[in-house]
């Protein structure tokens, strides 16, 4: 493999990592303050051991994402210092913004949340939970800003090679901006939601539970079930958005070849690039234009159309199928779940095991499907960086190809084996009995009234 290839293949293995702790930490923040809540309201005690139980795992979560979003950054510098070059003067402080809100924001408050609780009011403790919630958000918004304007570039002028900004409205509010970040903030509750039920669901059957345990299940559940109609809804717009500024990203999550009206929906197939054609195709007649355009007659363009500027295939036919799989199981077990819950009075022992256990395998569901649909989404771009305007090969460094294969290998070691740490300090924490004799914040009775 040459050097681009594994700086590609590099930049993947540090956003794949990255993204999985985003992705929990943003919905986290705001359960935790819904935990914060119901404390305050009910001084229920399962809903303040909830609340600490929950801001360990946060922290957890945030520490890592943060390690890795620096590494991350480095390699800008390292495998793409032609993106910088060219397109610094928008990256950069969009980058600047997303650090800030990260390092002084989030990171501030949430030492008040781990160590502030019984030594500062109710009240600040519980805006300083709000504010690390809303620093998660505005995080990702800054982020999320970037990486939509580089897929619907806007608001920019080109001199000399290089990007200026002509109006950083439009920039950040780029076409695609409101369909990616309503996905991406839904994909964060999902993720969240299955974590608490799956986590539950697993003390339930170690016999670990505690006071907490059938509300936290009660409410990833609930948020889970109401979740994934609401991101079904914002896949189907974020795909009209897509097909309208990327066509040829549609045609190979679909696998169409010739542009043709009344395109099937192919369930499933081999997409072959040699003889640009399918192999063993099961489809569902005239559905994707259905899906795609809402007219069973509607013409979707095909990769042909398409030469030499088109994203490979089979990473986006079947990450694409991977994404609306695994959304599917979570609306099986959502929605079984709390049914399941309903009917038995909301006793959470009462769930059957076979339930408890698919609860428990799908704990981290969330990452399985926001992984699938980065990858769509970022391979979809190629063979750009920004999209239209800007090639992945015109920007990349001169590394040698060793030094990067190098490196490469380090980083996947390491993270892979942060990753099972991970598992297993969350999983070390839910079967940790909960020490009863914890100290009660003072003067809650108080500041509650």
């Amino acid at each position: 493999m040459d050097a681009l290839i594994l700086a590609r293949m590099q930049f993947a293995a540090n956003i794949t990592f990255h993204i999985l702790f985003p992705t929990i930490s943003i919905a986290m923040g705001w359960t935790l303050l819904f935990f914060r809540l119901r404390w305050l309201k009910t001084h229920d005690t399962a809903w303040l051991m909830a609340y600490r139980f929950w801001t360990k795992v946060f922290a957890l979560t945030f520490a890592l994402g943060v390690v890795s979003g620096i590494t991350m950054s480095f390699q800008f510098g390292t495998n793409w210092p032609g993106f910088m070059e060219r397109v610094g003067n928008i990256a950069g402080p969009l980058l600047g913004y997303e650090v800030l809100t990260a390092f002084f924001l989030e990171a501030t408050f949430l030492g008040v949340m781990l160590f502030g609780h019984g030594k500062v009011s109710e009240r600040v403790h519980l805006v300083a939970t709000f504010l690390v919630a809303f620093g998660t958000t505005v995080s990702a918004f800054w982020i999320l800003a970037l990486n939509s304007w580089l897929h619907t570039p806007a608001g920019y002028e080109i001199r000399d090679g290089h990007f200026f900004v002509r109006s950083w409205l439009e920039v950040v509010f780029n076409p695609s901006l409101p369909y990616r970040l309503v996905h991406v903030l839904l994909a964060s509750g999902l993720t969240a939601s299955f974590i608490l039920a799956g986590v539950s669901a697993w003390q339930l059957l170690k016999g670990k539970a505690n006071a907490s345990t059938p509300k936290v299940l009660r409410t990833g559940l609930t948020v889970a079930a109401v979740l994934i109609p609401l991101q079904i809804m914002a896949g189907d717009m974020h795909g009209l958005n897509t097909l309208k500024y990327q066509p040829q990203k549609i045609a190979a999550m679909e696998a169409v070849w010739e542009t043709e009206a009344g395109a099937p929906l192919l369930l499933f197939a081999v997409p072959d690039e040699s003889t640009r054609s399918n192999h063993y195709a099961i489809g569902v007649p005239k559905m994707a234009s259905l899906i795609l355009e809402h007219d069973t007659d509607a013409t979707i363009r095909g990769l042909n159309d398409f030469p030499n500027a088109h994203p490979p295939v089979k990473p986006l036919f079947y990450g694409f199928r991977v994404m609306v799989g695994t959304g599917m199981l979570m609306l099986a077990f959502s929605w079984a779940g709390l049914w399941w819950l309903r009917r038995s009075g909301w006793a959470a022992g009462a769930l059957p095991r076979p339930l408890l256990w698919g609860l428990a395998g799908m704990t981290f569901s969330g990452w399985v499907a926001t992984v699938a649909g980065w990858y769509v989404t970022e391979i979809g771009r190629q063979p750009f960086i920004v999209f239209g305007l800007v090639r992945v090969d015109e920007v990349a460094s001169r590394v040698p190809a060793p030094m990067i294969a190098l490196t490469l290998a380090l980083y996947v070691t390491v993270y892979l084996a942060l990753v099972v740490a991970y598992v297993g300090v969350v999983k070390y924490m839910a079967e940790k009995p909960v020490d009863m004799a914890a100290p009660m914040p003072a003067g809650t009775q108080a500041v509650a009234a």
